[in-house]
Parts: C-alpha cells; structure tokens; sequence
C-alpha cells in the first residue's frame, strides 16, 4: 500500500504569511502539520509515500523536512545535540519519500489533481489519499489511519474513508458524507454534500479527507470533469466510483482539526499543548 498526501494548495487563509511558508509546514508544537499525517502513515505500516508540492519555495521547504541534511546532523553532532536531530533521522530512515510537483495553473487545479500526477507512483498498488493541513490527535498512541486499513478488512470491502462525528446542527460547516446501509449492517458510502442547510439527522459522518481506495479507482480521477466553479475536485471521483463500489464509512477514534486555518491551527496546538502537559504562563501588564 502507498499514500499520496497533497500538499499543494495556496494557503490563501494563511496570507500574508502563507507567501512564505507552506501551511502544511505551520507548526503544531514543534512539528509541522504535514509531519503527523507522515507519521500517521508509518504508524499504519505506510512507508511508500508521494507529496504532492507546489512549486517553487512552499515545495522547498517540505522537500528540505523530509530529507536527510548529512551537514546539519555532523553541525549537531560536534555540538552534542544528538538528541535534538534524533526525531527527524528516524523520520528520514522509517519512510521512502517521492516528491511530485504540482503546476501552478488557473486552467487545471484541485483536490484531484494530486491523484492524476501520482499515477506512476501508485501503480497497481492500494493508496491513502490524504490532506496534508488536516490533522488527528490521539491519547493512546493508535493511529486512525492503521484502524481504517484494518477497518476495511475486515469488512471486505474494496475501499473506506474516514470521518469525524459532529452534531447534525453542526453538517453546515463541513462536507457531508451520507451513509446508505450495507447488507451486514455497516455504513458506507451513498454521496457528499457540501456544507448541506436544514440537515435534518441527529448526527454527521464529515469528510476529513483520509480515503483508502485500489488503484482501479484511478481512472474515476483521470476521466473527471470539472466542477461547476472550474475545480477537479477529488470528492467528485470519490463518489463516482462510490456509486458502484462499496466504500465503508469508518468513525475516526482522534480528534480532528482543520488546520488549514488559523482558528483549526490555534485549536491544535492548544489540544497538543494540553496533551503534553504543558502550560501557557499568564502575562501581565
């Protein structure tokens, strides 16, 4: 199995710093965003993994992360901070990395994309498809990603997708994923809806962008028409081959942030910040 983790985007509601640093490399503590679903990956016994860049310096700094730099590991070494690099050479050795980069173009670009650029890489094999803002947090050490592998497997089906729960009320904010029943009792895939109003259910199963898929699904991507707003939206080849596939919807144990935001990035390192215990020393005037 491969994963493709798509990292390309702008990064607009990051601007101005967004110009120069890649929301993906926006720190959680001190890990960029991108580096938990890397290690997501690892964890769920991943370690074929394609990034999808954009170009120019956003895809520098996500090529320079997940490199081995000889020089600066010696630099720490000679200075007996052995420790402080440690984290990043196990990274280096624990994963093999491909870094595709995606074109900057106003006439083909979307979440799609990153598939259609990855099909080499892919191969015949299964693939992850994964955006590289969204994060999930854990207290006891599982990986959400190794359960949704696991989760297919068991209910044999050729493809699963992961989600978050939110209150029903709540399905305006987000893209919708409804569920039809299975024969065995299970939910999978019926359709999307994005940021539906007057939602009617208690609850929401909402995408957050972890799909499991076979490589034959790949062909749903090459042969997608743009949207309505000019966008190859991946959703879209998600549900087109959803409509003849059974694609299980399994409920994340973590927790979800959208980090692709200022608020979703403040709100995680503020969960990780409380996970490790730490605390913020109150400033007075």
């Amino acid at each position: 199995m491969r994963a493709v983790i798509a990292v390309a985007g702008m990064g607009t509601r990051f601007f101005p710093i967004g110009k120069t640093i890649n929301k993906c490399m926006l720190p959680v503590l001190d890990q960029p965003v991108l580096a938990y679903a890397v290690a997501d990956c690892v964890a769920a016994g991943v370690h074929e993994i394609a990034i999808v860049t954009a170009p120019g310096e956003a895809g520098r700094q996500v090529r320079h992360y997940f490199t081995h730099d000889r020089d600066l590991e010696n630099y720490f070494e000679a200075r007996g901070w052995q420790d402080k690099y440690e984290p990043l050479a196990a990274l280096h050795t624990q994963a093999d990395f491909t870094f595709i980069e995606q074109p900057r173009s106003t006439e083909r670009y979307g979440t799609a994309l990153p598939v259609t650029l990855s099909a080499d890489f892919i191969g015949d094999q299964d693939f992850l498809l994964i955006a590289g803002d969204d994060l999930l947090l854990r207290s006891d050490g599982g990986s959400d990603l190794a359960d949704l592998i696991a989760a297919r497997t068991t209910k044999g089906t050729p493809g699963a997708v992961a989600a978050a729960i939110v209150p029903g009320n709540d399905a305006h904010r987000y893209g919708v994923l409804t569920p039809r029943e299975a024969r065995d009792g299970y939910h999978v895939l019926k359709g999307l809806l994005e940021k539906p109003s007057g939602y009617e259910l208690p609850y929401a199963y909402i995408n957050i962008s972890r799909t499991l898929l076979p490589a034959t699904a790949l062909r749903h991507f090459e042969k997608l028409a743009p949207a309505a707003n000019g966008e190859y939206q991946a959703t879209d080849a998600i549900a087109e081959w959803a409509h003849d596939n059974d694609l299980l919807i399994h409920p994340i144990n973590g927790h979800y942030y959208d980090c692709g935001n200022p608020a979703g990035l403040l709100a995680a390192n503020n969960a990780a910040a409380h996970a490790q215990g730490l605390t913020v020393p109150g400033v007075t005037s």
